[in-house]
């Protein structure tokens, strides 16, 4: 299972993409050229082009007569620029509306309440990070959304539901351990959150989760949880394997026993003599490393050469004597 690590990306590092090269701010309606797809605000376009034809990047032609004719709104950037930029919208919208206030000569009836500043947050739908949202979680039961919901299931639902408010930018693994602690689910449970069927990602914040399913501020934000029994890994031994196994399974057992106290064999001497023939019978090595190691012979060479006899015959299987 691999997974997903949460990177934090700085607005530093996404500036060149957000900022407009003529004037040096942020994209205020954001413009493009549709022949070289760049994007400048749309004051700064309309006042470049007035003196030259060519784009002030790729210095591609944008028009021969009228540059104006290829130049088009890009309403998407605009959004993602007033949603990655905390402040920018409203302070943009403050700006117009003072304009306006000081200039009431100038006429502004043709355009949009976006161009005059009338637009507030809620309708744009741009959530801050310390901005408050209202949540109701609930249950998930999958039974009663395949069977249907009657009256009587409806107002279970409701008195289900809780009703909660949060920071925008709380995560989702915040809400998970805010369940945890609240319904005493032991950790040999899993939960999760959902929206609507879909399991949300631990990182997700709630403003992630309003931009992505398109939340609308007309009620709460509607999630759903469920609690599932935590998966353990389990070892997979292949079929194939299973004489190699089973013959290791014995060894190990049968080295295990000798060296237990009570699975050592009855022989005169604990430890074995030099002379002593290794038997086939005997598949594991437990019964001949040990003497190697816990031997007290004086002479190094002599253990080191019985250590080598041992191993020999040990590797080749031969039941031949040393000395």
């Amino acid at each position: 299972m691999t997974m997903h690590r949460t990177t934090r990306i700085k607005i530093t590092e996404l500036n060149p993409h957000l900022m407009c090269v003529l004037c040096g701010g942020y994209f205020i309606d954001a413009t493009t050229i549709i022949e070289c797809l760049h994007s400048f605000c749309k004051m700064c376009i309309v006042r470049y082009l007035e003196t030259s034809k060519y784009c002030p990047i790729c210095d591609v032609q944008v028009h021969k007569t009228k540059p104006l004719l290829n130049i088009r709104s890009d309403k998407t950037l605009q959004d993602i620029v007033y949603k990655l930029v905390p402040g920018l919208f409203k302070n943009e919208m403050k700006r117009r509306r003072d304009f306006y206030a000081e200039h009431p000569s100038v006429d502004a009836a043709n355009g949009s309440n976006e161009d005059r500043g009338e637009v507030a947050d809620e309708d744009k739908r741009i959530i801050t990070d310390d901005e408050i949202i209202s949540l109701s979680i609930e249950f998930f039961d999958q039974r009663a959304q395949q069977q249907g919901s009657t009256d009587e299931k409806q107002k279970e639902e409701v008195n289900n539901k809780r009703y909660l408010q949060c920071p925008a930018a709380m995560t989702v693994m915040h809400l998970r351990k805010f369940l945890r602690s609240k319904m005493d689910i032991p950790p040999t449970f899993q939960i999760e959150v959902m929206y609507e069927d879909e399991p949300l990602k631990d990182y997700y914040t709630l403003m992630d989760i309003a931009y992505i399913y398109t939340w609308r501020r007309n009620g709460p934000l509607p999630l759903k949880y469920r609690v599932r029994p935590s998966c353990k890994k389990m070892k997979i031994t292949h079929p194939q394997d299973g004489v190699n196994n089973t013959n290791r399974s014995e060894s190990d057992s049968a080295s295990d026993k000798a060296s237990s106290p009570a699975g050592v064999p009855s022989t005169s001497s604990p430890l074995p003599s030099p002379s002593t023939l290794v038997q086939p019978s005997q598949p594991h090595f437990t019964h001949l490393n040990n003497p190697v190691n816990g031997t007290t012979m004086t002479s190094p060479n002599r253990q080191f050469c019985f250590g080598n006899k041992v191993r020999k015959t040990a590797l080749n299987g031969s039941s031949a004597s040393s000395g």
